[in-house]
């Protein structure tokens, strides 16, 4: 109703961050290995937390410690940020940081590997199988 006495139902998308990506990176677009490299780490990257990762939870800001959190087993860093709902480029930056610091260990695939369409397949299935907010699977093709 617009009478203003009924509440707004569900928000259909979800959560929404309420820090905008640029303040979470400082306005940086490339972590501190990165920006020495000229390269961006690729989305299909495996990452996993370190002991010293895990160790220093607890010193980490919101974002880097739930990123550590999550990589206790190996993620794509693609997986991170569907899981996380964190965007993209945020994880890419935030992962290379915790690399550098000793808290991610970060393996880049083979590169003919990563062209092979039957991994892309399975990144696309891995993605579609994490829920959304509302613990509903994504439609598949």
């Amino acid at each position: 109703m617009a009478d203003g006495l009924t509440p707004p139902g569900p928000d259909p998308a979800g959560h929404v961050p309420a820090v905008r990506p640029f303040l979470v990176t400082a306005g940086r677009v490339a972590g501190a290995g990165e920006a020495a490299s000229g390269r961006t780490i690729p989305v299909e990257t495996q990452v996993i937390a370190t002991a010293e990762g895990l160790d220093a939870l607890d010193r980490l800001s919101f974002e880097q410690h739930d990123i550590v959190a999550a990589c206790k087993q190996p993620q794509s860093i693609a997986e991170i940020a569907a899981r996380l709902r964190l965007h993209l480029n945020v994880v890419r930056v935030l992962a290379e940081d915790l690399r550098t610091a000793g808290h991610l260990a970060v393996y880049v695939p083979n590169a003919a590997v990563i062209h092979d369409a039957s991994v892309l397949r399975r990144v696309i299935d891995g993605l579609r199988a994490i829920p959304d907010s509302r613990g509903v699977l994504r439609d598949t093709d």
